[in-house]
């Protein structure tokens, strides 16, 4: 596995030049976010995201969420309504995923499962937007472990994906970890909660 080292808020062009070409060569990379550690593959393309599926040993039917290098990466693959602007001014970057339809069906069938809507966030951590804005402005943003094992902020861990087909890891030491992000289905006039993060929900109630 070819490990690259990068600043967390400095991040190396070349660095990140390097790994987003392994991205648009149709591979997986992990990387730090401002939770956890993800797997980033280009969710256009469906063999990329079947191998972040392998990797990880996750079973069909469960969506992959995105990753956007800024919010007009966002709007490419995702229909943004008017609670989800409010929202994305509110929190973005931040750790808020929102829940939202896919716009004009540039996604891979794969990232969707089936499902209506996808979830997608702007990550407040510099390496993280760096990488998808050089891969193509978003990124599968599933945390960066086996299914049914718990997510991490540990690069060392992640590293043992190795064994299960992950080729480069881009560490920049501990992500902050915690909570993930708060899960919030912002495609209609009211936020539904999703599941519980590292943004209250009482906070974004108030910001609707």
């Amino acid at each position: 596995m070819l490990r690259l080292f990068v600043e967390a808020h400095a991040p190396d062009p070349e660095t990140i030049a390097t790994a987003a070409a392994h991205i648009r060569a149709g591979g997986v990379v992990a990387y730090p976010t401002d939770t956890l550690y993800g797997l980033g593959a280009d969710p256009r393309s469906s063999d990329a995201v079947r191998r972040v599926f392998a990797i990880k040993g996750r079973p069909d039917g469960r969506p992959i969420p995105l990753i956007a290098s800024d919010t007009a990466s966002a709007e490419h693959v995702v229909g943004f309504t008017p609670l989800a602007r409010r929202l994305v001014d509110a929190f973005w970057p931040g750790p808020l995923t929102l829940l939202l339809p896919e716009a004009a069906h540039r996604l891979a069938p794969e990232v969707l499962q089936g499902h209506a809507l996808i979830g997608i966030r702007v990550p407040e951590h510099a390496v993280a937007r760096a990488l998808a804005a050089a891969a193509g402005g978003v990124l599968t943003a599933t945390s960066a472990n086996r299914s049914g094992s718990e997510a991490t902020d540990d690069p060392a861990k992640i590293a043992q994906l190795a064994v299960y087909g992950l080729e480069v890891l881009l560490d920049a030491g501990r992500s902050p970890g915690g909570l993930p992000s708060t899960i919030v289905d912002a495609s209609g006039a009211a936020p539904v909660l999703v599941r519980a993060g590292a943004v209250p929900w009482g906070r974004v109630l108030e910001s609707t």
